[in-house]
């Protein structure tokens, strides 16, 4: 059963109520009036409001329209504008290509014109290079002289005067004051000749006789010509008609023959005064008013007399130059018939031997006493001599001399007036050294430290700075030094050890005079027994004998053996 109340009831009955009125409304035209009024207001409002909208949006539109104008135009005008910038941007561009093609083609141009130049220029450079390399080499030779190589004072034309290392002490030549006399030698009298006293002096009371008699010589020499004549009768055999007479004494074969003095003197004033043939014979003949009158073919063949009588001396002094404890030894050159040809020398203080050679080298080395040489031989730089003996002392006066080329030719380099230097006083040190005194080890240490330090310096420089083709003597140099170190310093370590080769040097000097004198010998033979007779002279030199009466001696010897 439904159960309806009161409150629902009446809001039912409101319901009804208006949708009756509201019904009603209809049924009778006034709400189609009222609405269709109001339709008709709004409708209107709503015209009204369209219109003000149209007119609002024509509104808009036209100055849409307007601004599209205006829009289009700045934007053509902005279109012309960006086409002129862009075509002046073009040109320009496309100038910008033209020059930077154009720049091209020059820069390809110039790249090659440089590649050329460079080439020149490389070309030019090295031509310079080459240039002051042949100009340094040639400026090396040219200032070669006696200081600073090998080369022989006599040899250089014009040289400037050679110094005296003694110091100045300002006195005047000859004798000082508290000195020595030294007088001339007085010989015995051949002649006496009495000055009588002047009258003023003898028939003087004033004056009275003190007991000393003054005496003064003048000496004069003269050469007297001894002739000694044999003579012993002739016999004929009635039966063979052979003429015979007694024996004569030996060495009296020809018609006329020179003795020993004759002969010496003659030798000697060619072969050790290096007189020659012709002016030896002259200066004979003027001496005995034209007597003697020899021959060039005697005077030419007593080399070989005198080598053929001195065989044993020339024997026993080969032997005891091996026993010597220090040998020196050099080569030089000789000239044969146009042909060079060597001279050995092995010298000690009391023996100096010449030898004639072929040549240099091995060869010229055999059958001379270094051959067999055991003990220290005092040479150049020659590789030759370092096969033989068993020690070695380098003349270090070459050394010197050769630094200072280099010193010359490389004044930017310092490794070689710093060894300089450092030779010269160790020479000075040992030369100091009283006799009998060796050099102290540890100075020996010091030396030797220093002299590699100062080779290590070299080795630098010319690693920073490689010589150059043209000029490599300073870099060989400190090479050569640095690998026969012991060859340089043995002197240091034997006080009989010479520093210098110079010994054998002024040996040499002798035959150097001799070749200049005779300027080319005829035969090797003769340039053998020159050699021969020289090491004879200097051994008689040496020995301190009289030089003219010892080979007067052998000459008379081989008449007596003849």
């Amino acid at each position: 059963m439904i159960s309806f109340n009161f409150e629902f009831i009446t809001n039912l009955q409101y319901r009804v109520k208006n949708l009756t009125d509201r019904v009603r409304a209809f049924e009778s035209g006034e709400k189609y009036a009222t609405m269709k009024s109001e339709f008709k207001s709004i409708l209107s409002a709503k015209d009204r409001e369209m219109k003000k909208l149209k007119d609002e949006l024509a509104s808009v539109r036209c100055k849409a329209a307007t601004m599209s104008v205006k829009w289009q135009q700045v934007f053509e005008d902005v279109e012309k504008e960006h086409i002129k910038e862009s075509q002046k941007k073009d040109r320009a561009l496309k100038a910008m290509e033209e020059r930077a093609l154009s720049a091209e083609r020059k820069l390809g141009e110039t790249r090659e014109l440089l590649k050329e130049k460079s080439k020149e220029l490389y070309a030019v450079l090295t031509e310079l290079d080459e240039e002051k390399g042949r100009t340094q080499k040639l400026t090396a030779q040219i200032n070669r002289d006696y200081e600073n190589s090998s080369k022989a004072s006599s040899l250089s034309p014009n040289h400037k005067k050679i110094k005296n290392s003694r110091e100045k002490t300002g006195k005047r030549p000859g004798g000082q004051p508290g000195h020595e006399h030294h007088p001339r030698k007085k010989q015995i009298p051949t002649e006496i000749v009495r000055i009588p006293a002047p009258d003023e002096y003898a028939n003087n009371p004033n004056y009275q006789l003190t007991g000393e008699i003054i005496k003064k010589q003048l000496v004069n020499v003269r050469v007297v010509v001894d002739a000694v004549e044999y003579q012993t009768p002739e016999f004929r055999d009635l039966r063979t008609g052979q003429r015979v007479h007694a024996d004569f004494p030996d060495g009296v074969n020809d018609d006329v023959n020179y003795g020993g003095s004759v002969k010496a003197f003659t030798f000697l004033l060619n072969n050790r005064h290096n007189v020659s043939i012709d002016n030896t014979r002259g200066f004979l003949s003027e001496l005995t008013d034209g007597k003697l009158e020899i021959s060039k073919g005697m005077i030419n063949g007593l080399s070989k007399e005198f080598n053929e009588k001195t065989q044993e001396e020339q024997k026993k002094a080969f032997a005891d130059i091996l026993l010597s404890p220090v040998m020196n030894v050099d080569f030089t050159g000789s000239r044969v018939n146009g042909e060079n040809k060597q001279v050995m020398v092995c010298a000690t203080p009391e023996i100096t031997l010449y030898f004639a050679r072929e040549h240099k080298g091995h060869e010229g080395v055999k059958g001379t006493p270094l051959e067999v040489y055991q003990l220290t031989a005092v040479h150049d730089h020659d590789p030759t001599f370092l096969n033989y003996a068993r020690w070695h002392q380098e003349c270090l006066a070459h050394i010197l001399r050769y630094l200072l080329d280099s010193m010359e030719n490389e004044p930017h380099l310092s490794w070689n007036k710093d060894m300089r230097d450092l030779i010269r006083e160790m020479i000075h040190h040992v030369n100091d050294l009283d006799e009998g005194e060796f050099v102290d080890s540890k100075k020996v240490k010091a030396f030797e430290n220093k002299y590699q330090k100062i080779l290590d310096k070299a080795n630098e420089e010319y690693e920073y700075e490689p010589p150059t083709k043209y000029y490599r003597e300073g870099f060989n140099l400190a090479k050569r030094m640095n690998e026969n170190t012991e060859n340089h310093l043995r002197f240091l370590h034997d006080k009989n050890v010479p520093a210098t080769n110079n010994l054998a040097e002024r040996e040499l000097r002798k035959i150097k005079r001799k070749q200049k004198q005779v300027m080319a010998f005829r035969s090797f033979e003769n340039l053998n027994y020159l050699c021969n007779c020289m090491s004879m002279i200097a051994l008689l030199s040496n020995q301190g004998e009289n030089l003219f009466k010892s080979a007067s001696s052998i000459f008379e010897r081989q008449i007596e053996a003849s």
